[in-house]
């Protein structure tokens, strides 16, 4: 197994929102990346730029931050070529590193945009090293810009920040400090190609939580109403449990929270996010994971406060 270390920078419609194309929001330009072997060790670079095809016209934060000109991308390559080449150099046996959650689902829609989403069947397990360097050295919750994980770590500064090859050589500097077993037991998955069927569901263990990735539904009352996908268990034994707190909204309308109890192991916290795919269906991102019961009565607390929220608009 090889880590691949990517950055990409991308151009999105100069004119604003309104005229974008609404299949392909950020187009990619740029292209960097980095191959380490099993043990973090340097292998390999691969750089592309890449000539735009929907937007030729560089958005004006987009020119001020990448320092590349749109004389510079004429040069580049085709889309098509370039990723054909960096699929092929990443190799068969290859984990994905990325500095926060952006990069893969991007990569993905460009794919499917340009009609190669069979280069790269998802979904993707990755490595999302903006939040490994928060859980190794910091707060599990804290996420950090690029540079700072690298002032933090006393790395050595050789390049410009916001260049997509120069941004990959900093991550993974930064993911050879990380210890293995952090690597290991906090992976990430991309779900931008979600499940579709029951069969292709997944659940992944981790230290303290359990994920489980639901097959889509035409709609979210269809989602909410499946007992195996809005079903309670212990994060334990694996038990469905009897709810102390019934499913209710956090008041964004996508994510859901419950609690339940288990008699051997205690309360445990379920949260649901609900997605809704590119095709117009939903799918939930259920995390399960065992809490106090100081934290359940202060979900309680949340639940009565929503409720009570809820009812003082209708009266109104």
């Amino acid at each position: 197994m090889n880590y691949i270390v990517f950055d990409l920078e991308w151009n999105q419609c100069p004119y604003g929102k309104e005229f974008e194309n609404p299949r392909l929001p950020f187009e990619i330009i740029e292209i960097g990346a980095v191959k380490l072997d099993d043990k973090k060790q340097y292998l390999d670079t691969f750089h592309a730029l890449i000539r735009p095809v929907v937007y030729r016209k560089l958005h004006f934060q987009t020119s001020r931050v990448i320092g590349l000109t749109e004389e510079d991308l004429r040069k580049g390559r085709p889309f098509r070529d370039a990723a054909k080449d960096f699929i092929a150099w990443c190799g068969e046996d290859a984990r994905f590193c990325t500095w926060g959650t952006l990069d893969l689902t991007e990569l993905q829609r460009n794919l499917r945009y340009f009609h190669m989403e069979q280069l790269l069947p998802g979904p993707i397990l990755y490595e999302d090293v903006q939040k490994l360097f928060a859980i190794a050295f910091e707060t599990r919750k804290e996420r950090r810009a690029l540079n700072y994980a690298v002032e933090f770590l006393n790395l050595p500064e050789d390049g410009e920040f916001h260049l997509a090859k120069e941004d990959a050589v900093y991550t993974a500097k930064v993911l050879q400090q990380i210890p293995d077993d952090v690597i290991r037991e906090h992976y990430s998955i991309d779900c931008y190609q979600n499940p579709k069927r029951r069969d292709q569901e997944i659940r992944l263990r981790y230290p303290d939580y359990e994920k489980f990735i639901s097959r889509e539904f035409a709609t979210r009352e269809e989602l909410m109403s499946a007992g195996d996908v809005a079903a309670v268990r212990c994060f334990t034994c694996g038990r469905n449990v009897r709810r102390r707190v019934r499913w209710f909204t956090d008041g964004s309308g996508r994510n859901h929270l419950a609690v339940g109890y288990c008699e051997e192991h205690g309360y445990v916290k379920c949260k649901l996010r609900i997605r809704e795919s590119e095709g117009g269906k939903f799918y939930a991102i259920r995390t399960t994971k065992h809490i106090s019961e100081e934290d359940m009565l202060a979900i309680r607390k949340k639940q009565a406060f929503l409720r009570l929220k809820r009812q003082n608009r209708r009266r109104k």
